[in-house]
Formats: structure tokens, C-alpha cells, sequence
């Protein structure tokens, strides 16, 4: 075998390896990146119970204190208790939204990052391709 035919073997072979690496660190980074957003999920379902404990906790509290003033669950009290049931609601759904935008972001990264990794490692390969090529001529 001369030189060159071993030179263009070694080349071909280290844009495979090249290649083969980007592709990993890709798939890699886009494994992490949709982990990282099934945790954000998890968490966001623990941080909407809590909420809703806590407003549970506040409601209940505010029925007692009413109950215990001999305030009955009509006219104004009633209303305030709706205006407040009606902003907690659009609180949740705004919180929920939020945490859903998140979750889609880190979603939309791992795809693009599994896409980032195929695009470098067939650049690494036309690169190793046209090196090997160039050594022809």
C-alpha cells in the first residue's frame, strides 16, 4: 500500500470517528434535554398541588372566620368569595401555562440539538470525504 491510499484510510476513518462523536454528543445532549423537561413537568405538578393546598387552606380559613362572625354565604361575602375564586382560577392557568411554555422549550432544544449533531456529523463526513478526495488528485 502506498502512502497516500493509507493517509486517505486514516483520514476516512478519523471523519468516521469525528462524525460518530458529534452524532453522540447530539443524541447525548437532546437525552438530557428531554429529561430536564419531564423533571420541569414533575415539579410543575407538585408546585400546582401545593397551590392548590394552599388556596384550599385559605378558603376554608376564610368560611370559618365568616362562619364564626355570623356572616352568611350570601350577597357581598359571597361575591368577594367568587372574585377571588375567579383571579385564583386565572392565577392557576397562568402558572400552568407558564410551566407548559417551559416544558415545550426544553423540548424544542433537545430536537434541535439532536438536529445540530446530525448536521455536524455529516459535515465532518463531506469534510473527510473532500480531504480524502483532494489527496486523489
Amino acid at each position: 500500500m502506498d502512502p497516500f491510499t493509507i493517509f486517505a484510510l486514516i483520514s476516512a476513518a478519523s471523519a468516521g470517528v469525528g462524525a460518530r462523536a458529534q452524532y453522540v454528543a447530539g443524541k447525548t445532549q437532546e437525552i438530557e434535554l428531554k429529561r430536564q423537561a419531564e423533571e420541569e413537568k414533575l415539579a410543575a405538578q407538585s408546585r400546582e398541588i401545593e397551590r392548590r393546598q394552599q388556596l384550599n387552606r385559605a378558603l376554608a380559613a376564610n368560611i370559618a372566620a365568616q362562619t364564626q362572625a355570623g356572616i352568611t354565604g350570601e350577597g357581598t361575602p359571597a361575591s368577594i368569595a367568587l372574585a377571588s375564586a375567579k383571579e385564583a382560577g386565572l392565577s392557576e392557568a397562568t402558572i400552568s401555562l407558564s410551566d407548559r411554555l417551559r416544558q415545550s422549550q426544553l423540548r424544542r432544544q433537545a430536537a434541535a440539538a439532536k438536529q445540530t449533531g446530525y448536521l455536524q456529523a455529516g459535515s465532518t463526513l463531506l469534510g473527510g470525504a473532500t480531504q480524502v478526495a483532494q489527496l486523489k488528485v
